[in-house]
């Protein structure tokens, strides 16, 4: 979908030949004496149009106006969350007439934060999936214009958030594809296609490559399966070589069955879902190629499936991690932090700035926080702090929880340096707390996605979360780069 940026002009609005021509509202609105303003005066004395965020009045072929329909939408005060149901309504509104072209107006300049939410929210309300389906009508809109009073001061938010609507929506996609369409193999074919980008390079290891490194836990749980693991790292280099690295990990298991420690057969075709941290770097450096930043990025993928033969790793097993340090498989259903393991210890070649693993790791994260904000942890103050404010600006929420010592307790084995569970209290920390065991002196975060990164029932599907927060937080990072 393209998008454009347009400076407001009261008579081109009027003139302005589109599909829909959507018009937010605050409770500030003004009226001038154009016929715009004088119809949306008459709706608000008729009381046809509710001063409640999210509120909205269709009108057919407006008189004096040359847009197909006009759609006024109120926006409350203008906060981001009332624009982003703002524009859910306003496209959900327009759908039902298959629009091709949108026009969307705020008569005063947004925060910049809130023009962001509304482009990105507006990809996501008319985003559609294709990919598998025979006949399917995909998204009808094909371009959206957004009109503000003063374009200039809007334009690097907006490029930003075009960028991320970039990166998201190949997240959605890889996230979205079945199992089978989207194993290790296919996410390396992703991962090089994105080589093709500017300041982009790709490098794919196999079984042979992974084995001659070491890494005896990420091969463990790919052991009971027939696809070949993969692991991917990419490279994003927008500076100099002599400047250190943000790595991303993003945790990428095609389909996860449990492995021995079987998943119940209820919903488990949503285990499609657990490659979305990996999804999410591939989007990242989809964001990356489009904004281009002075600062370097590897992404590191371990992709693989975690199914069950008589090859599978089984509950007692014990391996050697690419650290050297023993891991007692417990739970073979606890599969992701045993290939993020490797993934951490492979990332402290690169004498990285910071660490930030993505992964759909635990249940016990989803029971403590919902799908509203994804948690984090991490061994560094100021990493959480740029987390939490990128999570702020981007709207892509995260919340940060504790790391203590204590919880490590559980992780205790007889039988090797470290067990791979410790029993289901504080389940998300104590997984933490196994990864932590293989970062470096880096400063490291864990986001854990597994509430955020899809949605089940009626609206099932990847949300392309944590894209969104993981670009602010890189171009924070870069900006504090530049000032040291």
């Amino acid at each position: 979908m393209n998008f454009e940026l347009k400076a407001l002009n009261t008579s081109v609005l009027i003139n302005e030949k589109t599909d829909a021509l959507v018009v937010f509202l605050t409770s500030a609105f003004k009226p001038g004496k154009d016929v715009l303003s004088t119809l949306i005066t008459k709706v608000m004395k008729a009381g046809d149009l509710a001063s409640k965020a999210g509120e909205a009045l269709d009108i057919y072929r407006p008189a004096g106006l040359t847009c197909s329909r006009l759609v006024l939408v109120h926006v409350g005060d203008g906060a981001a969350k009332d624009v982003r149901k703002a524009v859910a309504t306003a496209v959900s509104t327009a759908k039902a007439a298959k629009p091709r072209h949108m026009t969307l107006c705020f008569l005063h300049n947004p925060p910049p934060q809130v023009m962001r939410v509304a482009v990105t929210s507006f990809a996501e309300a008319s985003y559609v999936y294709t990919t598998t389906k025979t006949k399917a009508e995909g998204r009808s809109i094909q371009s959206a214009a957004f009109m503000v009073p003063d374009e200039l001061s809007l334009r690097s938010e907006f490029e930003r958030a075009v960028a991320t609507v970039k990166g998201v929506e190949l997240a959605k996609e890889w996230g979205n594809r079945p199992a089978n369409h989207a194993t290790p193999t296919h996410i390396a074919q992703a991962a090089r296609a994105l080589a093709k980008l500017p300041h982009i390079k790709c490098e794919v290891l196999g079984p042979k490559e992974v084995a001659k490194l070491g890494m005896g836990a990420f091969q463990a749980v790919a052991q009971g399966s027939e696809e070949p693991l993969r692991f991917i790292v990419l490279h994003y280099h927008g500076a100099a070589k002599s400047l250190a690295p943000v790595v991303l990990v993003g945790k990428g298991i095609t389909f996860d069955s449990g492995g021995i420690s079987i998943k119940p057969a209820a919903e488990m075709d949503e285990m499609k879902f657990d490659m979305c941290g990996a999804a999410s770097v591939l989007g990242v450096f989809r964001a990356l190629a489009e904004l281009q930043p002075d600062m370097n990025v590897v992404g590191l993928i371990p992709a693989c499936e975690n199914l069950l033969s008589g090859r599978s790793v089984k509950p007692g097993d014990v391996v050697t991690s690419m650290s050297g340090q023993t891991i007692e498989i417990l739970n073979t259903d606890a599969e992701g932090r045993l290939v993020l393991c490797d993934a951490l210890t492979y990332a402290e070649r690169f004498k990285p700035r910071a660490v930030v693993d993505i992964a759909t790791l635990t249940g016990a994260c989803v029971v403590a926080l919902g799908g509203v904000r994804s948690g984090f942890f991490s061994n560094d103050e100021a990493l959480s702090a740029t987390l939490l404010a990128a999570g702020d600006s981007s709207q892509d929420l995260c919340w940060q929880m504790p790391l203590d010592d204590d919880y490590a307790e559980g992780l205790k084995t007889s039988f090797a340096d470290v067990a791979n569970v410790a029993g289901r209290a504080g389940g998300a920390i104590t997984a933490a707390k196994f990864l932590q065991r293989f970062v470096g002196k880096s400063p490291w975060a864990h986001l854990d996605i597994a509430g955020t990164a899809w949605k089940s029932g009626a609206a099932k599907g990847a949300t392309g979360r944590p894209v969104g927060l993981l670009v602010d937080c890189l171009m924070q990072l870069g900006q504090q780069a530049k000032s040291q």
